[in-house]
């Protein structure tokens, strides 16, 4: 029997699991790390070592298997890249739009789960570690940016479209992205197939595919889309940039959080 439980890394060893994770996930799996570094086996960046850098690891039994990084407001970083708050989402689209006093924001990145339990409660633990940490630290917002498992313009401005036409745009924010000019001219990832595609020009966009993080971060936590598809200069993939309201985040997920912290799941096996 498996039991899982989350917890916000304070050791080495906590933190280092993370690093695993991730490079797990993004060099490993989706081979997005290919001009970083191999030897270490761990994706690393500075912001994973600022005092407002926060992250939450899930274990199934002893075994880290997913893990996301809060970046919290930090002024130094706020100071130096002019921002409002110091996230890394600032130096990347001008959020001086959204950002409001009474609002305290959070930055959730790197959300990431190990292959083999992504059909388990592993994801749903994350989110619950995510939220019940975020919640006690007085979070009331969270802005970020989500995969959409492409490096083409054209497919990630086909899943904003599809975003669009299921009612996740935000009605309330919009802010605007660089172009993306170092989206590379042949893509080596493409999302929708060229059936997809043709069904999207013909004006049809019921029944198209959504990537996975857009569309669990929408369902599960309410999060509303805030732009057109940012290029991420990093990992060399689009993302979609988001805002979630924590009072807003439906109610069957926040039961279900709490009900994860009142007690493990254990299973009887992996899901697969």
């Amino acid at each position: 029997m498996t039991c899982m439980h989350w917890r916000v890394a304070t050791t080495q060893r906590e933190i280092d699991d993370a690093a695993r994770i991730r490079w797990a996930v993004f060099g490993g799996e989706l081979g997005l790390l290919s001009g970083q570094p191999a030897a270490s086996r761990r994706e690393v960046t500075c912001l994973d070592t600022l005092d407002t850098t926060v992250h939450v690891v899930v274990y199934a039994d002893t075994e880290p298997v997913a893990t996301v990084r809060l970046l919290l407001p930090n002024p130094e970083m706020a100071a130096r890249v002019g921002g409002t708050v110091g996230i890394d989402m600032e130096q990347r689209v001008d959020l001086s739009g959204v950002i409001r006093p009474e609002m305290v924001i959070a930055e959730p990145s790197r959300f990431c789960v190990l292959e083999p339990w992504r059909r388990s409660e592993a994801v749903t633990w994350l989110q619950a570690g995510m939220y019940v940490e975020s919640r006690r630290r007085g979070v009331t917002h969270w802005i970020a940016s989500a995969n959409l498992d492409t490096d083409s313009r054209e497919d990630a401005l086909l899943s904003w479209q599809v975003a669009a036409s299921r009612g996740w745009l935000s009605p309330r924010w919009r802010v605007e992205v660089p172009d993306p000019w170092q989206a590379p001219a042949q893509p080596r990832s493409p999302f929708y197939t060229p059936e997809e595609r043709a069904k999207a020009e013909q004006g049809t966009l019921d029944g198209l595919r959504l990537p996975r993080a857009p569309s669990l971060f929408a369902r599960s936590l309410g999060a509303r889309f805030i732009a057109e598809p940012l290029f991420d200069t990093y990992f060399q993939w689009f993302t979609l940039p988001l805002i979630i309201t924590l009072d807003e985040v439906p109610a069957d997920s926040v039961a279900r959080f709490l009900a994860l912290e009142n007690g493990a799941t254990c299973s009887l096996r992996r899901a697969c």
